[in-house]
C-alpha cells in the first residue's frame, strides 16, 4: 500500500472542526504521521455571549470559506405572516375525560346521589331523556338511579346564559319548565360585544335537554344557551356521575355474568379473559310472565341465561314441566353448537330477565364452539363433542 496516498473530503489542509484546531501532518508519499496538537490558551466562548467570535465558527463542509456564523443564524424564526390563510384551522383535535378505576376501592363508600322528585316529575325526566342515545341502552336499575342523580337547577330570569360556547362542559341538562335559545358563534366562542354570541340556531322547549356531550367528555360547548323566559327549571347532571352509574353497575354486571357462564358446561374451558368477553357481549331482554322465550321445534339461534325471575320447560305440549328455571340458570346453549330443533319450550312463570348470546356473535368473539370444546371431553349433555366434532376419535 506504499503507493496509497490520503485524499481528505475536505478543502485542502482544512480541518473539518475549525482551521485552528488539530492538523494532521502528512509526508510528500501521503503517509499520515503524528497529529501536532494546537495550544492551551485558546479561548472558548458561548454563541450567546457577547465576546462570542464568530470568524472561529466554521461549517464542517466550508474548507477554507467565509464564516458561517454560529448554529442559531442558520435557522430563522417561522413568519406567521407567511402561512397561507386557513393554514391548520380544520386540524383535529384531541377530546379526553377523567380515568375512573373500574373496581371501587375497600373504602371507598360512593354512592350515586338522589334528590327528591315527585312522581310526575320522574316521569317526565324519563321522557325526556329515553329518546337520548346516551340513555337509550341503560337497563331499568340504571335509569333510576339516572334519574335520582339529576339536581335541580332553577332559571329565575330571562337572558341567563346556561352554556357558554367554548368553554369546557360539564353537565347535561334537562329542561322541566321554560324555554331556552340556542347561539352559535362562527369562532367558535363566545365574543365580546352585543353580537358575541353568534347568531340564533335553534329553541330547546320543556322536555328536551342539551349538553349531552360534556357526558362523554370534557370537550368545549359548541354554543351558547341562554334562558328565553323568566321562571325557568332545569335538571342537571355532572358527567363524573354519570360516568360512575355506568362504570359501576356495568361491571356488577360483568361480575354476575362470568359468574353465570362459570356454571355452563358447554363454556367450562373458556378461559377468564374469553368469558369476560362473552359477558360484555351478552344483551339483556325481559319478558312478562307466561311468555315463551323458546318454542319446541325452533331452530336454535341463542342461547340464554337468568338474571332475576323464573321459567319452566315443557315438551310435547305436556302440562307438567320437565324442568324449572331460575337466577344463575341457563337454557338453549346447544344453539351454539349446531341448528338443531328446540327439544323443548321454556315459558316464564313470573316476570323475567334473561342474557342472551347468539350463535353468530359468540362465533364472532371466539370462533366455532367445537374447536373450544375439543380443548376437553365435553360430556354435560347427550348430544356433545362426539355426535359433532368431526375430528373425535370414538
Amino acid at each position: 500500500m506504499a503507493g496509497t496516498t490520503f485524499t481528505s473530503p475536505f478543502a485542502a489542509n482544512s480541518n473539518p472542526f475549525g482551521s485552528d484546531g488539530a492538523k494532521l501532518q502528512t509526508t510528500h508519499s501521503g503517509h499520515l504521521m503524528n497529529v501536532v496538537e494546537e495550544d492551551d490558551n485558546d479561548a472558548v466562548t458561548s454563541p450567546t455571549t457577547g465576546s462570542f467570535a464568530n470568524d472561529g465558527f466554521r461549517s464542517p463542509f466550508s474548507g477554507d470559506g467565509a464564516s458561517d456564523g454560529p448554529p442559531s443564524s442558520i435557522r430563522t424564526p417561522p413568519n406567521p405572516d407567511s402561512y397561507p390563510a386557513q393554514y391548520n384551522f380544520g386540524r383535529r383535535t384531541s377530546v379526553s375525560a377523567e380515568s375512573l378505576k373500574p373496581v371501587a376501592d375497600v373504602n371507598d363508600n360512593w354512592s350515586p346521589p338522589s334528590y327528591p322528585k315527585t312522581n310526575d316529575q320522574l316521569g317526565r325526566l324519563q321522557r325526556a331523556i329515553e329518546g337520548n342515545f346516551l340513555f337509550s341502552h341503560l337497563d331499568d336499575e340504571q335509569t333510576a338511579q339516572i334519574l335520582g342523580a339529576l339536581q335541580e337547577k332553577p332559571i329565575p330570569a330571562k337572558d341567563i346564559k346556561v352554556v357558554t360556547q367554548g368553554d369546557a362542559g360539564d353537565y347535561f341538562y334537562v329542561i322541566e319548565k321554560g324555554s331556552f335559545d340556542v347561539y352559535v358563534n362562527d369562532s367558535g366562542a363566545l365574543q365580546p360585544g352585543p353580537d358575541g354570541m353568534g347568531k340564533k340556531v335553534g329553541n330547546v322547549q320543556a322536555g328536551g335537554s342539551f349538553g349531552e356531550l360534556a357526558l362523554m367528555y370534557n370537550a368545549p360547548r359548541a354554543a351558547t344557551v341562554v334562558s328565553s323566559e323568566a321562571a325557568c327549571t332545569l335538571w342537571a347532571l355532572d358527567r363524573v356521575t354519570f360516568r360512575r352509574i355506568l362504570m359501576e353497575s356495568t361491571f356488577a354486571r360483568r361480575r354476575l355474568y362470568e359468574k353465570f357462564l362459570e356454571e355452563v358446561p358447554l363454556l367450562a374451558t373458556l378461559t377468564p379473559y374469553e368469558r369476560s368477553k362473552i359477558a360484555d357481549a351478552l344483551e339483556t331482554q325481559k319478558y312478562p310472565a307466561g311468555t315463551a322465550i323458546i318454542k319446541q321445534g325452533d331452530i336454535g339461534q341463542s342461547f340464554y341465561l337468568v338474571e332475576s325471575g323464573e321459567a319452566d320447560a315443557f315438551k310435547d305440549g305436556q302440562s307438567e314441566s320437565v324442568k324449572h328455571y331460575q337466577k344463575g340458570d341457563f337454557f338453549g346453549e346447544l344453539a351454539l353448537l349446531n341448528d338443531a330443533p328446540r327439544a323443548a319450550s321454556v315459558i316464564s312463570s313470573t316476570e323475567i330477565k334473561v342474557a342472551t348470546l347468539g350463535k353468530n356473535a359468540f362465533a364472532r368473539l371466539l370462533g366455532p364452539v367445537e374447536g373450544i370444546m375439543r380443548r376437553t371431553r365435553y360430556v354435560g349433555v347427550v348430544s356433545g363433542v362426539e355426535d359433532v366434532d368431526p375430528l373425535h376419535a370414538s
